[in-house]
C-alpha cells in the first residue's frame, strides 16, 4: 500500500518525545512494508543531519519550512483578530499557524495524480490538509492524540487553565471544529478507550481505533537492581503545561510533607526546557531541576519510584511506559495510568494509584519501605510493557487500520 503520512510537526529524533516519538516509530514500522511518502515541516532547530537520518526511513521525504506563526503576535488587536477568524472560519489559529499554501499545493498534485493509496494525519492539526471528497477516493486516517476540545474543557474545570476567559470563549468554537473534522475521515485513531469517548461524540458512527503508545525496550532496558533510598523522579518536557502543573503541584503540596516522615527524599524533575515556574521548585530542599539529560533511562534506574501525578491532560503517557519498561515501580494518578491495565480485579499489580496528597504519601512510603513490593511492580511493569506496549504492537495495529 501506498501510503501518504502528514506531519507538521518534524519527527526526528524520537528522543523529543510526545508527537515525534509516536509518529517516527509509526513510520519506521510501516516503511519496512510500505512505500511511505512523509510529508513535513522543517523548523529552526532541525539540522540537516537529522534531515538526512530521517530520509534513511522514508520511502520519499518532503520538507517545507515551517510557516511563520500569527499566533507570535502580541496586543489586543492581534488576539481579537485570531478570534475573529476562528469564529469566521471554524479552524483554531494553533491549526492554521502550520497550514502552508505551497505544501498544500503539492498534496493536491500527489493525492491527484493517485500516487497514494491511504493518507494519515500524524496528529489531528494535520488534518487541515485533507480535502473531505478523499475520503470517497482512499483511505484518509487521522491519529488524534487528544482531544482539544477534551483537553481545555478539563483544564477549564480543574482551573489549571492558563488564559481561562479566552478558553471559555473558545470552547464552543473548538466543539465545533472537532465535529467537522472527524467527519473528514475514513477511520479515527485515538491511544485508550477514554480519548475514543472524547471523540466518539462528534461523529457516532466513525469508525474509531484504539493503538496506544509503545516503548523502544532496546533504549529503556530493566534495571539491573533496586537502587534503594527514597529518592523520586517525575520525567517529562517541562514546558507542556500538564507536566509544569504536576510538576508545581507534587513539589509544593505532596514533597514536604513526604519531607517530613523521609528526610533525606529527594525529587528529580526530568526533562527538557524547564519553564522558570518549574525552575524556582529548586528552592525547595531535596528538589533538583536537570533539564535535558543524555539518557532518561539512567535517570530512571537510579530512582526509588517515579511519580506520574497528572491532573490534567489525556492520552497515553510516555512517561509511565517508559518507567515500567525500565523497570522502576510508579505511583501515578487516573490521568497519569490512563488506559493500562494496573490494578483491580484479576489484574496483576503493575503501579500504584493516587490522585490526593494523602494517597501519594501513602503509596510512596509503602514502596519506601517494602523491597519485596517494589521487586513485583519493577516485575510485573515491564512484563506488561513487553507484551502490550512495543512500537512492533503498535505497528501492527496501526497498519491493520489502513488495511481494513
Amino acid at each position: 500500500m501506498k501510503i501518504l503520512m502528514l506531519s507538521a510537526t518534524f519527527p526526528y529524533p524520537p528522543t523529543r518525545g510526545g508527537t515525534p516519538i509516536r509518529t517516527f516509530n509509526l513510520l519506521k514500522y510501516l516503511s519496512q512494508r510500505h512505500p511511505v511518502t512523509l510529508v513535513t515541516q522543517r523548523s529552526e532547530d532541525v539540522t540537516d543531519e537529522e534531515i538526512e537520518q530521517l530520509g534513511e526511513y522514508v520511502d520519499k521525504l518532503v520538507i517545507f519550512p515551517r510557516p511563520e506563526s500569527e499566533q507570535t503576535k502580541t496586543g489586543t488587536g492581534a488576539k481579537i483578530q485570531r478570534f475573529g477568524e476562528f469564529l469566521l472560519e471554524g479552524t483554531p489559529p494553533s491549526v492554521r499557524s502550520i497550514y502552508s499554501e505551497a505544501m498544500q499545493n503539492w498534496i493536491d498534485e500527489w493525492v491527484n495524480a493517485g500516487k497514494c493509496e491511504a493518507i494519515t494525519c500524524e496528529h489531528s492539526v494535520n488534518e487541515i490538509f485533507v480535502r473531505p471528497e478523499w475520503k470517497h477516493q482512499l483511505k484518509t486516517v487521522v491519529d488524534v492524540h487528544s482531544s482539544v476540545y477534551g483537553t481545555i474543557r478539563q483544564q477549564l474545570q480543574t482551573h489549571t487553565a492558563e488564559k481561562p476567559l479566552r478558553d471559555r470563549l473558545n470552547l464552543p468554537l473548538l466543539y465545533r471544529y472537532e465535529k467537522r473534522y472527524c467527519s473528514k475521515f475514513s477511520a479515527i485513531v485515538v491511544t485508550t478507550p477514554e480519548d475514543r469517548q472524547q471523540l466518539i461524540a462528534f461523529n457516532p458512527k466513525a469508525r474509531f481505533e484504539t493503538v496506544p503508545n509503545g516503548v523502544d525496550l532496546d533504549q529503556f532496558p530493566p534495571r539491573r537492581q533496586d537502587p534503594g533510598g527514597h529518592r523520586l523522579i517525575f520525567v517529562g518536557t517541562m514546558d507542556y503545561i500538564a507536566n509544569i502543573d504536576a510538576a508545581r503541584y507534587f513539589s509544593l503540596e505532596v514533597f514536604p510533607k513526604l519531607k517530613q516522615r523521609y528526610p533525606d527524599a529527594t525529587l528529580a524533575l526530568a526533562g527538557a526546557r524547564p519553564v522558570p515556574s518549574v525552575l524556582e521548585l529548586t528552592k525547595i530542599p531535596g528538589i533538583e531541576v536537570t533539564g535535558r539529560v543524555p539518557s532518561m533511562a539512567e535517570y530512571l534506574h537510579q530512582a526509588t519510584v517515579c511519580i506520574v501525578p497528572m491532573r490534567i491532560g489525556f492520552g497515553i503517557k510516555n512517561k509511565t511506559l517508559e518507567a515500567m519498561a525500565a523497570g522502576v515501580p510508579v505511583v501515578g494518578s487516573n490521568s497519569g495510568l490512563e488506559g493500562l491495565a494496573v490494578d483491580g480485579p484479576n489484574v496483576p499489580l503493575r503501579a500504584l494509584r493516587a490522585n490526593t496528597v494523602e494517597e501519594y504519601i501513602d503509596a510512596i512510603s509503602r514502596l519506601f519501605e517494602d523491597a519485596q513490593l517494589r521487586q513485583k511492580l519493577s516485575d510485573q511493569g515491564r512484563t506488561l510493557i513487553e507484551t502490550e506496549y512495543t512500537w512492533e504492537r503498535a505497528g501492527q495495529r496501526y497498519e491493520q487500520v489502513l488495511l481494513a
